[in-house]
């Protein structure tokens, strides 16, 4: 009896022990369970959409913490029913990464307007203006503004859309067939490939080569010349005795006296002259055999007698004649190969071999050439270096009859001890050096008309004799000697070097000014 006693009190303190401890170990459950719910509920952004602890189920209708112990066998406390509740009421979080954007054109919503950028204002012009211009706009020389300006008026003007379509197409039909732009050697180059493959059956002489070559360029030079060219003021000059002597004419006044002066060669050769019959025949002389024949006319006659017998002053027409004379000059000399060489050709006052009288005149198409480039502002060049020898070296050849004449008229200086003497015999000489590629050196007789000596370095022309008495040297340049024997540099302003007699130096330079003729 005792023991039972003894015992049921005794179990009776241990089942309120158990009893105590198991609220406690509830009461600290649920104070987790609390706090667990408001760090969930705090970091609900964070969590994929369940509030609270994960949840298993242990019933119908009932739920069991993970966390808890297992053997509580309770369904929840108050306090987990509430979490929940406030857990489902809660809003979905929001996301911590932002979706793409949509674009405009996938939300079909219309793009927006792009604002045009403000251009120049269109340059108004009256019609009159409008109307000069379209020859400027056939030839694309408009400025982009004028352009702009013409087109939108010929949309509008049937009458200037008719007359631009007729300038349009006549600005298809113009072309040039020489170009003065063009590499003055191309046609020596392409003359020189034709003529290394073919030589021609009936070659030019050597001595009209010159003649030829001059003529050429000259003709290229007046291809594109306008009337306002043509009519352009040109002055020709000379030396006369002592002084300088000049006259006035044009371009085509300078091709009407090439083409008189040529004359004298064409009449030579049996061609026909271009002055009117017996335009170009003198007055009448008494011959040796007592008969009479009519004399013919300088040069400077006949250029006079051929601007006199044209009823209006020369103009562009010139150009043909005087083109045709050329080719028709160098034809003959060339089918006539070098006989008629010697054929004498006379100049009124003188007589040249035909082969000097074309280096003569290729020598004053030159001068002219360059006299007409000047008054038009374009650029001449001299010719080519053994042209330009040939030029010069007949020029030196006149040089001692002109100095023989000089001296008659009481024009040169007259020497104290010495007089003319025959051709041949010994006397004073100068040495004249011409520099550049178309020089050389010649011994000038002084006191006689004998031809002179080729002294320079390989140059066999001209006669044989020795330097008898070399009284004076005088060097110059070779284009500067040509001016000065053409009567464009007096000869007081000469560029030579001289060394010696000055009397001598002063004769032979004044001698070669006397070459010149108008």
């Amino acid at each position: 009896m005792s023991d039972v006693d003894d015992f049921e009190p005794h179990g009776g303190e241990d089942e309120k022990d158990r009893g105590r401890d198991r609220g406690r170990g509830k009461a600290r459950d649920g104070n987790r369970d609390r706090d667990r719910e408001a760090e969930d509920t705090a970091g609900a952004a964070d969590t994929a959409g369940t509030a609270g602890t994960e949840k298993t189920g242990t019933g119908a209708g009932s739920t069991q913490d993970v966390g808890s112990t297992p053997d509580a066998g309770s369904t929840g406390s108050a306090g987990e029913a509430a979490a929940n509740a406030r857990a489902e009421d809660a809003p979905p979080p929001a996301l911590r990464i932002p979706l793409p954007r949509v674009s405009v054109e996938d939300g079909g919503l219309p793009l927006p307007a792009l604002e045009e950028p403000a251009g120049p204002e269109p340059v108004r012009l009256e019609h009159p203006i409008l109307k000069s211009l379209l020859g400027a706009w056939a030839l694309a020389a408009c400025s982009a503004e004028e352009t702009d300006a013409v087109e939108m008026h010929l949309g509008d003007c049937g009458a200037c859309a008719d007359e631009a379509r007729r300038l349009r197409e006549a600005v298809g039909l113009l072309h040039r067939s020489e170009s003065l732009d063009l590499d003055p050697a191309l046609r020596t180059r392409v003359l020189d490939g034709c003529l290394e493959r073919r030589p021609p059956r009936i070659p030019v002489p050597d001595w009209a080569a010159s003649y030829d070559a001059e003529t050429a360029r000259l003709d290229a030079l007046l291809q594109d010349f306008g009337d306002a060219e043509w009519h352009a003021p040109v002055r020709l000059r000379w030396f006369r005795d002592e002084s300088a002597a000049s006259r006035r004419t044009t371009v085509a006044g300078v091709i009407a006296h090439l083409l008189a002066v040529d004359g004298l060669i064409a009449v030579a050769l049996g061609l026909d002259d271009p002055l009117a019959p017996g335009a170009g025949d003198g007055a009448e002389q008494q011959d040796a055999a007592g008969g009479s024949k009519r004399r013919t006319r300088t040069p400077a006659q006949r250029t006079e007698a051929f601007w006199a017998g044209a009823h209006f002053p020369p103009t562009r027409s010139v150009r043909g004649p005087w083109r045709e004379q050329t080719h028709a000059l160098v034809r003959t000399v060339s089918f006539a190969g070098g006989g008629p060489g010697g054929l004498p050709v006379s100049y009124g006052g003188f007589e040249l071999p035909l082969r000097d009288a074309m280096l003569d005149r290729a020598f004053e198409c030159w001068v002219h050439a360059e006299d007409i480039a000047e008054a038009v502002d374009y650029p001449y060049a001299p010719p080519a270096p053994r042209h330009l020898h040939g030029m010069i070296d007949l020029a030196a050849r006149m040089l001692p009859e002109t100095l023989a004449a000089r001296r008659r008229a009481g024009l040169a200086s007259p020497a104290r001890t010495r007089h003319l003497v025959t051709a041949g015999r010994p006397g004073r000489s100068l040495r004249l050096e011409i520099e550049g590629s178309g020089g050389g050196q010649w011994l000038i007789p002084l006191d006689s008309p004998a031809r002179p000596v080729a002294a320079g370095p390989g140059d066999s022309r001209g006669a044989a004799g020795p330097a008898d008495d070399e009284v004076a040297h005088v060097a110059m340049d070779d284009v500067e000697f040509c001016r000065l024997a053409a009567g464009h540099v007096s000869p007081e302003e000469a560029a030579a070097g001289q060394v010696g007699d000055r009397d001598a130096i002063r004769d032979v330079l004044f001698a070669a000014a006397s070459l010149s003729r108008m």
